[in-house]
Order: structure tokens, then sequence, then C-alpha cells
């Protein structure tokens, strides 16, 4: 017999907080601005990486995207072990588990070795993100207050993403690239201590029992579909590629028939079928491609096509992330007037404009679009998740809310992995077909201009003044000739995801 999933209630008049709540709040903050600082210090760090280590093309994207991908495989289980042994618990687990491999991190010789540390970063990050979600709707049970709530929650990843630039930043132009990763230990100290003094332990109170062949089938069905996506951004289409993907479906397809099933299920399917959970889900899903994808490929533009130093990109990019903690902030009150069918597609045409004024704009007017197209886009990406985020939890039952928060954060690191692989890909396609080497180009320098742009930039660097200029001009030329059609198709992104919410949330009410 599968269960169906309760209607929660309506939850405007319960208890509501004090100040021990707040608090309680103010430290589930910390791993996630360790966790957005982490995405963007890397990204700024990129370029340093790939001059030390040398990675080639396929490395350099396993370098961003292995810790999503890790990430994303493991979400649903973690999610649902802290529904059983104890959100905190979890929570407690993967920040030491987290702080004692970027320690490591920073110290890796090789690309393999930090591939692997991003591996297990990843594993731990599993564990920090559906704790801190679903703890916040154990401790604000009030509607109202928990709608602030995740409001600060997700304001916190767009601090977190304006800081990390400019304290990385600081850190690559005194230090060596490794010391981005010792940011964590700072960060998580304090959780550690005030954590088990402030945050109420929470968990399932009719949990079911632990089902390893779900767990085994919703890695297996992860991990192949993103393997199979990145295969296409790096190498095109293949048979391999195809293969992955089939296998991944395949096992995705099981999982949902073990679940549907099951009388306890690990993912309770039936909240799919609730307009307010799978719209907002794919709003994240589609919102997050469009925000990395453009992340993506400005952290490289503002820094070697501009010749921006790291903490001058940060300071470019604080704008956008200030707009997405205020418009993040300001859509509360607006939320309990303006039903989110409404509302979030509204906030999205904002971001559909910063696409095309990227789109139409940068390749001639310098780091200026940049900054502008970066505030209008992020006030329809905060203002979006921020509603998405609150629907998801307040549509599942709050035992359920560990699952409930791993199917959130799944999409949203999903939305990462794609945004690098196939925005990221497209540009790397597009500069590696536009790429016209000047004559008398060393082997060894041509092939590391093919790779990367930074392949390109250290290239350029080692050669006699005249014909590493010439290489770098042919380079960036080449790198910003996919700039438009990336940009459209983030732009269209975007639209899909306004559509959606306005078809699928045509039923949820706006309290």
């Amino acid at each position: 017999m599968t269960r169906t999933a309760s209607i929660p209630t309506v939850e405007t008049d319960a208890p509501r907080v004090g100040a021990r709540g707040w608090a309680a709040l103010v430290v589930l903050m910390l791993p996630v601005l360790l966790v957005s600082v982490d995405n963007t210090v890397l990204s700024f760090a990129l370029p340093e990486i790939s001059m030390a280590l040398s990675p080639s093309g396929a490395e350099q994207l396993w370098i961003i995207d292995v810790y999503p991908l890790v990430l994303a495989g493991l979400l649903v289980t973690m999610g649902t072990l802290g529904d059983r042994f104890g959100r905190r618990k979890m929570l407690l687990i993967g920040a030491t588990g987290f702080a004692a491999v970027s320690a490591l991190a920073a110290f890796v010789p090789s690309a393999g070795l930090l591939i692997a540390a991003r591996a297990l970063l990843g594993f731990f990050g599993a564990m920090l993100m559906p704790s801190t979600l679903s703890l916040l709707r154990s401790i604000f049970q009030n509607r109202d207050q928990r709608r602030m709530a995740i409001a600060v929650w997700a304001s916190a990843f767009s601090a977190g993403s304006a800081l990390g630039p400019i304290v990385g930043g600081f850190l690559l132009e005194h230090f060596a690239w490794g010391s981005v990763f010792l940011v964590a230990v700072p960060v998580l100290i304090p959780l550690l201590v005030f954590a088990p003094l402030l945050v109420p332990e929470s968990r399932d109170p009719n949990p079911g029992r632990i089902d390893p062949v779900s767990i085994l089938l919703s890695m297996a069905a992860m991990i192949p579909v993103v393997y199979a996506i990145k295969s296409l951004a790096v190498d095109g289409p293949t048979w391999t590629g195809a293969g992955w993907a089939v296998l991944g479906l395949l096992m995705g397809f099981l999982f949902v028939r073990r679940q549907l099933r099951a009388d306890i299920p690990m993912l309770d399917m039936a909240l799919f079928r609730r307009g307010s959970f799978s719209g907002a889900i794919m709003v994240n899903l589609l919102s997050v491609v469009a925000l990395v994808g453009f992340l993506y490929f400005v952290s490289q533009h503002v820094q070697l096509v501009l010749g921006l130093s790291p903490m001058e990109a940060g300071f470019a990019l604080v704008p956008g992330m200030a707009a997405m903690i205020v418009a993040g902030l300001l859509v509360v009150p607006i939320s309990r007037r303006v039903r989110p069918r409404v509302l979030i597609p509204a906030a999205l045409v904002f971001s559909v404009a910063g696409y095309l004024l990227v789109a139409f704009t940068t390749s001639d007017h310098g780091v200026a679009p940049l900054v502008i197209a970066f505030v209008v886009l992020g006030i329809g990406i905060g203002a979006a998740e921020t509603i998405s985020n609150e629907l998801i939890l307040s549509s599942a039952p709050a035992e359920k809310a560990g699952a409930a928060s791993a199917v959130s954060e799944t999409a949203y690191e999903l939305g990462a992995v794609l945004g690098t692989a196939i925005l990221g890909g497209i540009i790397t396609a597009f500069y590696r077909g536009a790429l016209v080497l000047p004559a008398g180009l060393p082997e060894d320098a041509a092939d590391a201009a093919r790779e990367t742009l930074a392949g390109a930039y250290t290239a350029a660097a080692k050669l006699p003044e005249q014909l590493g200029a010439a290489l770098w001009e042919a380079a960036a030329t080449a790198f910003g000739s996919g700039v438009l059609v990336t940009s459209l198709i983030g732009a269209g992104l975007v639209v899909a995801a306004g559509v959606i919410a306005a078809v699928t949330l045509r039923t949820t009410p706006s309290h």
C-alpha cells in the first residue's frame, strides 16, 4: 500500500519563536555561508589553480563539478538519514568532516588529488545543507516567521557569494590558491560550539526502515545522468555518454517504482503530485542553471579578458549579490498578498533582462554592463528562490522536512552541474571552434590554448611578447564568440522557469 503525502495545514496561527529561535537561525546560516563562499571562491580561484596545477579542460570542469555531483547523488540519502537519526547530528558530523577535508584540500599537489578532495567535500556537504533547511522547518512553525527565516537563509547564499570573491581575492593576491579552502575552518568552529546549545534536535517520530537498495538506486540514478551531461559538454555526443544517460534514467525509474510500492518510502513520491512542490523544484533548478552558467562565464571574462585582479573581479559582482539579498527580503511582505504564480514570473522578468543585457553589450563595453546585468539578474533570482524554497518546505509534512529539503538541494546542486556543463560547455565549444592560432606557435602552447582560456593565458605569458600578444588576442576573441548564444540560452531557461511557475502554482494561495 502506497502512503500519500499529508496536506499541510495553514500555519499562520502557529506559535512564534523568540530570541533563541532567531539565534539558532544565525548558527544555521554558518554552513550556508560556507558552502556559498566555497563555490564562489573556487570559481574565482580557477585561473590560479589552472596555472598552478595545469589541469586539462576535462579536469578543470571536474574540479568545479565533482563536488555538486557527489553532493547531488547523496542529498536524498542524507536528508532521509537526518529524518531518522537526527538532523542536528547529521549537521555536526558534516561540519566536522567538511572542515577537516577543506584543510587537506589546501595543500594538494595535483589536479587529480584536488578532484578527490572536492568529492569528499561533496560527501560531507550532503550532510550539511538538507539539515539546515529542515531544521528551520522544525524551529519556525509559524509560517510568517518561517517565510522570513527562509528569506534570511537564502540571503546567506547570496551574502556568501558576495563575500567569497572579496575574501578569496584578498587571499589569492597575498597567498597561494590553497588558502581559499582554509576559510572553512574558522566558519565551522562556531557552528560546532553553538549548535548543540541553540539548535534543538529534530527527527521523524515514526521513521521507516533504512532501505539500502533505495539508497544505492538514488545514487545510481543521479551520478550517471550528471556524468552523461558533463560528457556531452566536454566531448560532444558519444555512445559512452548516451550509455551513462540510459543507465541513470533506468536506475531513476527503478528508484521511483520502489518508492511507489513501499509502505514507508525513503522519498514520498506523492509530494511531486502537488504543484506547489514540483513546480517550485523546477523553478529552483532552472534558475540555478542560469545563475551558475552566468558566473562561470563572468568569473573568467572579467579576470582573463578584461584583466581585473581576483579582488577587483569580486568587487565587480558585489552589487549583484547585494541585489539578490535585498530582493529576497523585500519579497516576503509582497508574497503575503500576491500569489506565487504571479510573483515568481514577474520576478524572473528581471533575470531575463539581465541575460539579454549581457548578450548584446558585453563584448564592446567592458565591465560596466556585466555589473548592471548581474544586478538585474540577481533581483529576479533572489526573489524567486525565496518564494520557491518556502513553498517546498510548506508543501511537505513537518516530519519529512529532511527528505523535502534534500530534494530542494538536489535541484540546486543539479542546477549547478548543469549550469557549468551546459552553458560552460557551450562557451568552451564556441571558444575552440572560433580559436584561430597565430602562425609559428609551439605545439605545446597550441595544445594548452585549445584546452581552455586559462591555458591560453598561461601559454601566452611564456611566449615572446609579440607572439604571446597575438595568441592572447585570438583566445580572447574566440572566448567572446559564445557569449551571445550562451546568454540567449540562459534567458530561455529563465523564461521556462517563469512559465512553469505560472502553470504549476495556479492553485497555490498567498498567505
